[in-house]
């Protein structure tokens, strides 16, 4: 793998300016140290008792090995009885991980991190024969994850597969999903470390155990981390996680409160998106933070071309407008991100281990939910424009044509603002949908995200009600052309979709940024049209 060894570099020289009072005050403080030595205090009084339980993931290269065994033989278990197809159940930090470790090793696993019916039926279609079904929640009460766990068992079921055989769980002691696989007598229960939240759980049994199951090496992975762990745990101006976190705390008091992340060559696959929940939930609240804006390399809109608010940081070597750059194993990048995350937590005088905001969307979706008639009849377009139905914000009129609107809605994001696009589809058959990042952020000149509902909902979710306050939101929505029953639910799985879009939306609109929602009623052709919009509200 290119990169072997962890290294940091900033290579702006009025930024490694800017970061080096920081880097000897963290050295002086001796944060790195404290970290690996799990102290609480790091942070501030009010974030001590989170704190306390949340900083095991530092020693997880040592933990976590007993896991290795206990996959390895349940993988050869399944394989003897032709179980060779993993589909992991699992949002936010039970998904991104293990998906980045089965690309970057090219071992197959089916991730459903979504609620669209389409999407998961796909899933469905697969050979169940040879299908076993992970189903990861820390919390235990994740509805996506539930809902998934109901249709696959009843998937098994109808195929007169005994679903219990099939089911392997991971989650955390005591969780209603523990109790759950006990009495139906699952497969396996994998009890991850409680101490360690969900964002920094790479190494723990949420990133290893459906990787594992796929083929991933998992002692390399954490004979990687093992080898960085004693470098970021020093108090050294060359230790890289001190160098990272300066370098994103210096650039956000110069106002550049965002971080544009491209892969120069890493050899890791879709490591950003794995970043990009780590540093926004970890960071984006009480009104700072540092959002994180993914990109598909360093010639791409945001990167190339960004401006004063952000910061380009290269996975792998420098290249191009990159300011900092990162190189290392997989195993070694994980433990770095999580300690220069942590320790900007420190330097922006936030809490890095709580989501203080994140339960807002889920309470509103909820209570869609509880209500289904909310979600059927009762909204009206602001206007139609062949297969997309508009729902203009407060402030943008809605007359026009969709690319009126565009024009209008894209023209009330503050200077220095962001957009975030945000599309509740599939990501597989609409993945086309993601070229909507890069024309946006090239026609408007805003640093913009992109991502796919309700999987960013356990993202950059938290940075979007509690970081800056600057950001607008494109929601895209869309008709599904069938739907599936979540078994014992009152509701469907678009239902359930649409819901969490609705209140999302929501709850952004209360607090005051512009949610533009437009619905698909034709995904395809309503994609194709979106996309001719967005070239001509230049």
């Amino acid at each position: 793998m290119v990169g072997e060894e962890l290294t940091v570099t900033i290579s702006d020289e009025e930024l490694a300016a800017q970061a080096a009072p920081m880097v000897d005050e963290l050295v002086a403080d001796q944060v790195a140290s404290k970290v690996a030595a799990q102290d609480p205090t790091l942070w501030g009084a009010d974030a001590e008792s989170e704190a306390s339980i949340r900083l095991s993931w530092t020693t997880l290269h040592k933990s976590s090995r007993p896991l290795i065994g206990e996959i390895e033989a349940l993988r050869e278990e399944l394989r003897s009885e032709g179980v060779d197809r993993i589909v992991l159940a699992g949002m936010g930090g039970s998904s991104l991980a293990p998906e980045v470790i089965a690309a970057t090793e090219n071992v197959a696993l089916t991730v459903l991190d979504t609620t669209d019916p389409g999407q998961v039926a796909d899933a469905l279609a697969g050979d169940l024969q040879r299908t076993v079904l992970v189903v990861s929640s820390k919390s235990g009460g994740t509805v996506e994850t539930d809902s998934h766990r109901r249709i696959f068992a009843k998937a098994f079921a109808d195929n007169g597969i005994d679903a219990a055989r099939r089911i392997v769980v991971v989650t955390d002691p005591g969780s209603p999903l523990s109790e759950l696989a006990e009495k139906e007598g699952y497969r396996k229960v994998f009890l991850a470390d409680p101490h360690v939240g969900g964002r920094y759980s790479a190494l723990t049994a949420f990133g290893l155990v459906p990787a594992g199951l796929a083929g991933a090496d998992i002692a390399r992975l954490l004979d990687q981390a093992a080898a960085a762990a004693q470098v970021l745990g020093a108090d050294s101006a060359d230790n890289p996680a001190v160098k990272l976190a300066a370098a994103w705390g210096a650039a956000h008091n110069a106002g550049a409160e965002k971080v544009v992340l491209a892969d120069t060559g890493s050899g890791i696959t879709g490591f950003a998106d794995w970043a990009e929940q780590l540093i926004a939930e970890s960071t984006g609240k009480l009104g700072t933070g540092l959002l994180p804006v993914a990109v598909d390399g360093p010639a791409a809109p945001g990167f190339a071309d960004a401006g004063a608010d952000a910061t380009p940081v290269a996975i792998g070597p420098v290249t191009g407008a990159a300011k900092v750059a990162t190189t290392g194993s997989l195993g070694a990048q994980f433990l770095l991100w999580e300690f220069a995350t942590a320790i900007a937590g420190r330097l922006l005088k936030i809490n890095p281990f709580d989501q203080p905001d994140v339960e807002a969307a889920k309470k509103a979706a909820r209570s869609l939910l509880d209500d289904p008639s909310k979600l059927t009849g009762g909204e009206t377009p602001t206007a139609v424009d062949d297969a997309v139905e508009i729902f203009a914000p407060a402030g943008v009129s809605g007359d026009g044509s969709l690319s009126d609107v565009l024009r209008e809605f894209l023209a009330t994001a503050p200077e220095g603002g962001y957009l975030a696009v945000q599309a509740y589809l599939d990501r597989l058959d609409d993945a086309s949908a993601a070229l909507l990042r890069p024309e946006l952020a090239k026609r408007t000149g805003l640093q913009t995200t992109f991502g796919w509902g309700p999987r960013f909902l356990h993202s950059t979710g938290q940075y979007h009600k509690g970081g800056h306050q600057n950001g607008i939101f494109l929601q895209i929505t869309g008709a599904n052309e069938d739907d599936l029953d979540v078994p014992d639910r009152p509701y469907t799985l678009g239902q359930l979709q649409h819901a969490q879009a609705l209140g999302d939306g929501q709850v952004l609109t209360e607090r005051g940024r512009p949610v533009l929602r437009l619905h698909l009623t034709d995904r395809a052709a309503g994609l194709a049209e979106l996309m001719r919009a967005v070239q001509e509200a230049e």
